[in-house]
């Protein structure tokens, strides 16, 4: 009796869910959002997809719109972090859309668009940023470790010449 007690319970919490709006039920995580809004398919953890897209997407260190930018796995930040870049605003400023960084009317797990990134490694090449913060209404006070920049299109492959 309990079980079918359960499964209801189950089957009932399953229809209110698909009735909610997406926005609304979710704690959006960033690897789903930025495989959704950048096409790049990549999957699991943030922290893999650097690995993940050797081979199989170009890697760099200079942004473009619409690749994503790698944050390596941190203390703070064990699952890494994956954001696409709506903007590049200098040599050293981007703009990036993505999900679960600041607490957003007081949730995690919001989407933030064009929110600001500013390179601060000391040799120019995007391994350090600092990110937009909204708690602070500016940048963080702390700097991330990046991997890089994974760019949507893939590698172009180079076809050996039959001599």
């Amino acid at each position: 009796m309990f079980s079918v007690f359960r499964g209801l319970v189950a089957a009932m919490t399953l229809i209110v869910a698909c009735a909610v709006p997406a926005s609304a039920q979710s704690y959006l995580q960033c690897a789903p959002f930025a495989r959704e809004i950048s096409g790049i398919q990549l999957f699991g953890r943030a922290a893999a997809w650097w690995e993940q897209a050797e081979g199989r997407y170009d890697r760099g260190n200079t942004p473009r719109v619409g690749s994503v930018l790698s944050f390596k796995s941190v203390g703070k930040m064990p699952a890494g972090h994956v954001a696409m870049v709506s903007e590049v605003v200098s040599e050293r400023v981007i703009r990036i859309t993505h999900a679960n960084w600041s607490p957003v009317n007081g949730r995690r797990g919001q989407i933030e668009e064009n929110v600001e990134v500013m390179d601060v490694s000391p040799a120019n090449d995007w391994t350090q940023v600092r990110v937009y913060y909204a708690p602070l209404g500016g940048l963080g006070t702390s700097a991330y470790p990046t991997n890089g920049f994974i760019y949507a299109q893939a590698p172009h492959l180079q076809l050996a010449s039959v001599q």
